[in-house]
């Protein structure tokens, strides 16, 4: 079957039987990112704006209600199965209501359209949540890891160390995340998840001490991010004895009042690459990272933190997901589920 016949499949009409949820009157288009707009700017304006709309709301309600959002994202694959960030979208909240064998097909046919790795992360997590960690780790290694941006970098090891531990194996399971992106010194925002992620490989070897250790970075750097607020910072982290009190006196006296030398700080942290976050819906965009001179001892890190081929028809997809809402009694994957 050729790749044109494939599409066909998928953009046949889905069963009538799904209906739309409602969309509120303040939801918009616009209110997905440029990037998102521009892929569906190949359907037609009405279409384009409806099939926005539905991923905007979905973007807007995943947190606390993933069921609702996956219904809006069936309702645009509905009317526009081609699109990249529409079958992305898709498999996301299929992720988020812990259907992992959808999500799967989704990432699958998303990496077929788009030819993008951003992804595999999420893939390898799914076949973690439909028991095969094996696969997980072959379809892992399948990528040169060079040629994905930090921040997926950072998602792979997580759920390539997730695996491991499905195995059993521990040891190995610290070693996925030794990668250069642990840095307890200056650290981004996926940071928090790495270090948490680090630190509990860390308590299943016993290593109580060091897993404490990487907690406390974990929450600081989670503080940092939320008391920040501005995602294209990069912030250094110094260390410093907790009974250095002078020192610490000194710096929350002296906070704000070098603003002049700035240029010449050692503290400065030169300007790193943003990667691109697999945000709620999946419509992410890449910013880049600015220097920040840092005053507060206390301060952590930040910036932006963000597949095998399917030949999934787009009706069977959508009622297959339409069967699994009906099943589903829960709003949230379960606390076991890969990602946990």
């Amino acid at each position: 079957m050729t790749e044109e016949q494939r599409m066909q499949r998928e953009l046949r009409s889905v069963r009538p039987r799904h209906d739309d949820p409602e969309l509120p009157d303040d939801i918009t288009a616009n209110d997905l990112d440029r990037i998102a707009r521009n892929e569906l700017k190949t359907l037609t304006k009405e279409n384009a704006e409806t099939v926005g709309r539905h991923l905007a709301m979905a973007a807007r309600v995943i947190d606390e209600n993933p069921q609702l959002a996956h219904q809006h994202v069936m309702s645009a694959a509905r009317r526009a199965g081609r699109i990249g960030v529409v079958r992305e979208s898709l498999a996301i909240t299929a992720y988020a209501t812990g259907d992992f064998a959808l999500a799967l097909r989704e990432l699958r046919t998303y990496r077929r359209i788009s030819g993008s790795n951003d992804q595999l992360p999420l893939m390898v997590d799914s076949e973690r949540g439909v028991g095969r960690p094996d696969r997980a780790l072959e379809l892992g290694r399948s990528v040169d890891r060079s040629t994905l941006s930090p921040s997926v970098q950072v998602g792979l090891a997580i759920a390539m160390s997730g695996a491991r531990l499905d195995l059993g194996e521990t040891d190995a399971a610290l070693v996925e995340l030794e990668i250069p992106q642990l840095n307890p010194n200056t650290a981004f925002s996926y940071s928090p998840e790495l270090f948490a992620a680090y630190a509990e490989v860390l308590t299943e070897l016993g290593r109580e001490d060091e897993a404490d250790e990487w907690l406390e970075r974990a929450s600081r750097a989670d503080a940092a991010l939320g008391a920040s607020g501005d995602t294209d910072e990069t912030i250094e982290i110094e260390e410093m004895e907790e009974d250095d009190d002078d020192a610490l006196a000194y710096f929350a006296a002296d906070a704000g009042d070098d603003d002049d030398d700035d240029d010449d700080d050692d503290e400065t942290v030169a300007a790193r690459e943003a990667a691109r976050a697999v945000a709620a819906a999946g419509l992410g965009s890449v910013d880049q990272s600015a220097a920040v001179d840092i005053d507060d001892a206390d301060d952590l890190v930040t910036e932006t933190v963000d597949t095998a081929e399917g030949d999934d028809e787009i009706d069977e997809t959508v009622a297959a997901a339409s069967a699994s809402i009906d099943m589903k009694t829960e709003t949230e994957p379960d606390a076991a589920s890969p990602k946990a």
